[in-house]
């Protein structure tokens, strides 16, 4: 059985899709078969992976509005053991179609179920809101990965975040859990990016990775060539960032034995 994780803030620019992208292809490359849904009618994980959304014919929005079997829509990516179910502009119609369908909530994760046991993790990137698609990847989830701009306004909206995790975890998906809080777009030039670690790790303190994202070029120009950082530049500081994510993941729901001086890989 797979572990469903959504990756999610409603505050946009904070390293979501670069998080949901490369978090997966990570897990894939040390052999998770991983697969990869765009939840976000931007499309750019869809892009960000190699796939125009413009010729998109059959996307996610189809399986939930329409009832389309999620197995006939995956698409294989050049990353071995990572697949996608894409996403076109279609789906900001989806909320407005769903408003008085039952059960209108759970419709994500009715589509999941099909295919679920194929994978072992199925990361679902979502739209930056609190809309009923969010709603639905949160109840379709396992647990949540928040990832958190270490900039000025980096505890903005985190807390309307949180309240709708406790309202999910209440109302529609009780095993609903936080993975982590993850640290993106370090620069540790900067006195207020360590200010900003410093404080997120002071309030949420054990729910915070261990794990932080660096600011890094390779990490910005991977998607304009339709790449994941490990297959764009695998020697790379934020690909080295997201292969230590995958295996702190990995370590903190003990599907890896790795020993603490083999858990990340030292940046020179």
């Amino acid at each position: 059985m797979s572990k469903v994780l959504a990756i999610a803030n409603q505050k946009g620019g904070v390293g979501k899709t670069t998080t949901a992208i490369n978090l997966a292809a990570s897990l894939a490359v040390l052999e998770y078969k991983t697969l990869l849904v765009d939840a976000d009618p931007q499309a750019n994980t869809t892009s960000g992976v190699g796939f125009d959304p413009k010729v998109i014919k059959t996307s996610i929005y189809e399986c939930i509005v329409d009832d389309v079997e999620p197995a006939n829509i995956l698409l294989n990516t050049t990353t071995p053991n990572l697949d996608l179910i894409p996403a076109h502009i279609d789906l900001v119609g989806a909320e407005i179609e769903m408003i008085n369908l039952p059960n209108r909530e759970k419709m994500m994760r009715k589509v999941l179920d099909k295919i679920k046991d194929q994978y072992d993790f199925i990361l679902i990137d979502c739209s930056p809101s609190l809309g009923l698609i969010t709603v639905n990847a949160l109840t379709a989830a396992d647990s949540v990965i928040i990832p958190v701009q270490c900039e000025y306004f980096a505890l903005e909206g985190l807390g309307k975040l949180l309240n709708t995790i406790k309202i999910v975890q209440t109302r529609l998906n009780k095993t609903l859990e936080i993975e982590g809080i993850l640290l993106t777009m370090f620069d540790n030039r900067l006195r207020l990016s360590n200010q900003v670690v410093d404080e997120v790790r002071t309030h949420f303190q054990d729910l915070v990775f261990d794990t932080v994202i660096h600011r890094n070029t390779k990490l910005g120009e991977a998607p304009s060539f339709g790449e994941t950082i490990i297959m764009h530049d695998a020697q790379s500081r934020g690909a080295i960032n997201y292969l230590n994510l995958a295996r702190e993941l990995l370590q903190r729901n003990a599907l890896t034995k790795l020993s603490m001086s083999e858990k990340t890989i030292e940046i020179d």
